[in-house]
């Protein structure tokens, strides 16, 4: 069984990461000065974005060649949604150009926001994979270095969690899949000098299979860097504990697992020094993984990288906040959460958003997308330079009687009453449920744990108390119980987000658990697997 050195040659390997890390200094430069100058650098990328598709299908349109200004640009197009671009979308699959974006494009990505049967096939057109997915996985090992100056990055292996890929069931020769298997198919060779699985292992379709197949090829390699979805590469973690940890290193560690009945991620790779992970909110799952991994030298970074682009990264370990990327390809537009939907909302460029307000996000980028409403919701924490939090989705909140709750605040009173109780969450999603003959309602919270707390009804408690610190709309509907009585809780059996996800063929890649509902359809199907298991 292998082992893996920690000390042994450690001069050698700082010296080759020092001098790899060389070729990031003028970018950190750059990334210091977002904030000064933040308008020219917008104006300059729809400036950029204009050009270059004004001789497009969309671009002829529009009359792309006459807009001057920022006020053209909003008068002329209109705000869209998938099912408006979705025709000319499936144009592009079937091999026509210059539709809405100049090149012929091969690759897209199959939407995993969305938890509806509706897939969403995103173009990937070598500009915004380049310019905009890679660049922003540049940027993110360009700011880790800056802030960890003692990291081995370059010396280890890094593992990385993706989706899959497929031909387009459109056009045998464009490409589908999640993003991750997008980026993972065409990444420059030499960085699979430092990737690990396999490419054919990563790019598996079955998902189960899959993971037993990324345990294989793992668990014996000297592994010091994560990147992926949370949820799913705990399952990765836990999957690499049970069945891949070498004898030796059980051993060494005899005692201690005797003793706590515990088995650490740090047993398996004692180099392990970064997790980049996006996708969900992280802090449901923060103290798992600090019960799984623990050691003081291990480094948490956010991203912000979806289907349609890659839009921020955590730039200071103390600050959850993710830095806009303003560089990337991508002219940002906000319109405030309590006008989305209405017929002219409010529209507001990057320099005009204010702090503490939740906005939907709006992008025109070089993908294609043209005044693009990705579903997304964010809150500004500060300004110059513009840093914000993900608030949630445009679809996934609860107001059904006023209380406006967002998926941050769900996120944060779950890893606040997991703290208090000392229980951990797997997976949960909550929706309204009205109770008619009294003319009020509750929220309904269907929960699958890892540690179940020792009392339901106290972590009930605590967590609707959380809820009311962290929402003033939820806490004024409390309030004697005018509209909202108590929330209730609902155990998931062990496995039945997973046997929902399976059921609508959603295993895997970047999928998601809607967190939270206005309707009751997710949490009615998923009680009624509950109740099948």
């Amino acid at each position: 069984m292998p082992t893996f050195a920690t000390n042994t040659n450690k001069k050698s390997m700082d010296i080759l990461t020092q001098t790899i890390s060389l070729l990031f200094r003028h970018r950190q430069t750059e990334i210091g000065r977002f904030g000064q100058d933040i308008d020219h650098i917008q104006r300059k990328q729809l400036h950029a974005l204009l050009s270059t598709a004004r001789k497009t299908e969309w671009g002829l349109k529009y009359d792309y060649k006459s807009i001057r200004s920022y006020s053209d640009f909003c008068q002329r197009l209109p705000l869209q949604t998938y099912d408006e671009i979705k025709p000319y979308v499936t144009r592009m699959i079937n091999g026509e150009r210059n539709i809405l974006w100049p090149s012929v494009v091969r690759w897209y990505a199959k939407s995993s926001g969305t938890t509806n049967d509706k897939s969403k096939f995103l173009p990937v057109t070598p500009e915004i994979l380049k310019g905009c997915h890679y660049k922003g996985g540049f940027d993110c090992v360009a700011i880790y270095l800056r802030n960890n100056p003692e990291s081995r990055f370059f010396s280890k292996k890094g593992l990385i969690l993706g989706g899959s890929h497929s031909p387009s069931p459109l056009n045998s020769e464009a490409h589908q899949g999640d993003l991750s298997a997008v980026l993972l198919q065409n990444l420059n060779p030499l960085v699979n000098l430092i990737r690990v699985p396999k490419k054919p292992i990563i790019l598996m379709d079955e998902w189960e299979s899959k993971i037993k197949a990324i345990v294989e090829n793992t668990w014996n390699k000297d592994v010091n860097s994560l990147s992926g979805v949370p949820s799913w590469m705990l399952v990765l973690i836990k999957a690499n504990i049970q069945e891949g940890t070498p004898d030796r290193l059980l051993v060494l560690i005899k005692a201690v697992l005797k003793k706590t009945g515990r088995e650490y991620l740090t047993d398996v790779w004692p180099n392990l020094e970064v997790f980049f992970h996006g996708g969900i909110s992280f802090e449901p799952y923060r103290e798992q993984y600090k019960t799984l991994i623990p050691s003081n030298k291990m480094h948490y970074m956010e991203t912000y990288n979806a289907s349609e682009g890659f839009f921020g990264l955590q730039d200071d370990p103390t600050d959850p906040s993710l830095l806009m990327m303003p560089d990337y390809g991508i002219f940002y537009e906000f319109i405030p959460m309590n006008e989305v939907g209405s017929a002219h909302p409010t529209v507001l460029p990057l320099e005009s958003v204010e702090t503490g307000k939740n906005y939907a996000m709006v992008i025109t980028t070089s993908g294609g997308l043209w005044r693009y409403q990705i579903g997304d919701t964010v809150r500004f924490t500060s300004l110059f330079p513009h840093k914000f939090v993900i608030s949630g989705r445009t679809k996934h909140f609860i107001n059904a009687f006023g209380e406006e709750l967002m998926v941050d605040n769900a996120d944060k009173a779950i890893a606040m009453t997991c703290l208090r109780t000392g229980a951990k969450v797997k997976e949960y999603t909550a929706a309204p449920l009205f109770m008619l003959d009294k003319a009020k309602g509750r929220h309904q919270w269907f929960i699958e744990f890892d540690k179940k707390p020792e009392s339901l009804d106290e972590f009930a408690t605590l967590l609707d108390q959380n809820l009311q610190k962290l929402n003033s709309d939820y806490e004024a509907k409390r309030y004697k119980e005018i509209s909202l009585q108590p929330l209730e809780i609902v155990i998931a059996h062990d496995g039945a987000f997973y046997e929902w996800l399976k059921q609508k063929g959603k295993l895997g890649g970047q999928h998601k658990i809607p967190r939270l509902s206005n309707d009751r359809t997710h949490i009615e199907e998923l009680l009624r697997i509950n109740q099948s298991l």
